[in-house]
């Protein structure tokens, strides 16, 4: 877990997409050739509502899938399902090759599975560094004879600290470690959020849209934090609506809709799969927004360049009817 910023691929840099995830075609439920997660016929209803109901799934170890569809299709409640905050009405799911169907929350975070929220889950009242030690795992302190015996647990406690500090300076959070939580931006929660998660060394790291609410000044250094996961060798497997995001940093994604997997596959072919466009992706989806928005480094193409006179355009004739109405 220790950091090495020599070796670090420069801030906004490029990074190698993983390939050859999958042992057929990109088609809803298709094999992959290493899976850490296994969903089999897993479904959740609400009353006559069925939020989810996926017939099979498998993520990719050692690499970064993302999870799209269009609001109340389901993928904060699999996520739920998924890390033991929820029950299903039916199904069986798998991580690392062990049954996790009806294992508590807390249990699942041991084994080597964490997930952050859509909205953070700091203590305000807590300092950074605080909030970071309570990630840490199997913390012998939590026992009766240890709290009785302060040197059971006095030794852990230090290097607890020690690696709450190496996190806190990888992410860029160190200079904040003694403030409270509530002093921190949106997107510096999520930085703090995504540390804390990595605090007891996991090997599969789930994202509840990690770009929701935060500054686009922030956007480059929480992806690459993002991309770093991967290279550090866990997992990921994250939920976003920026589809331009999920374009940077994505080796495979999942579609889902009304519940179901309707479509998954690399990027580019879900990208362009006519039915994810019509259903969700909409005009445009071939642009890069980030790129146009300067919200990620990379070069605009023809389509960028075309589509941000369009957006000039607009933005002088909004001004011009602004000034007439005015006169």
């Amino acid at each position: 877990m220790s950091s090495n910023p020599s070796s670090s691929p420069a801030p906004g840099a490029r990074r190698p997409k993983t390939t050859g995830l999958a042992t057929g075609e990109a088609v809803p439920g298709v094999a992959k050739t290493d899976p850490i997660m296994v969903i089999d016929h897993v479904t959740r209803r609400f009353g006559g509502l069925t939020a989810v109901d996926v017939e099979h799934l498998e993520i990719p170890r050692h690499a970064i899938t993302a999870l799209i569809g269009p609001n109340g299709a389901g993928k904060t409640t699999l996520f739920n399902l998924l890390c033991g905050f929820d029950k299903p009405n039916s199904g069986t799911w798998s991580y690392d090759g062990k049954q996790l169907s009806g294992t508590p929350s807390f249990k699942v975070a041991r084994m080597g599975q964490v997930r952050t929220f859509q909205l953070t889950k700091a203590l305000s009242l807590l300092t950074v560094l605080e909030n970071m030690k309570l990630g840490a795992a199997h913390q012998k302190g939590e026992s009766l004879w240890a709290s009785i015996i302060p040197a059971i647990w006095r030794k852990q406690e230090t290097d607890i600290e020690a690696k709450a500090r190496e996190l806190l300076a990888r992410f860029k959070l160190d200079a904040k470690s003694d403030d409270y939580a509530a002093s921190l931006s949106g997107g510096q929660r999520k930085l703090l959020e995504m540390a804390r998660a990595l605090m007891s060394d996991p090997q599969l790291v789930m994202l509840d849209e990690p770009m929701a609410g935060v500054n686009p000044a922030l956007t480059q250094s929480l992806l690459d934090h993002i991309l770093d996961l991967k290279d550090l060798g866990m997992t990921v497997l994250f939920v976003e609506h920026d589809m331009h995001m999920v374009r940077h940093i994505a080796d495979w994604v999942v579609v889902m809709a009304e519940g179901r997997v309707v479509a998954e596959g690399p990027p580019d072919t879900v990208m362009n799969d006519k039915a994810v466009i019509d259903a969700y992706l909409g005009s445009h989806q071939d642009v890069d927004l980030g790129v146009v928005t300067g919200r990620v480094a990379g070069e605009m193409n023809t389509e960028a360049i075309q589509l941000m006179e369009e957006i000039k355009e607009a933005e002088e004739a909004a001004v011009h009817e602004a000034e007439e109405e005015q006169k």
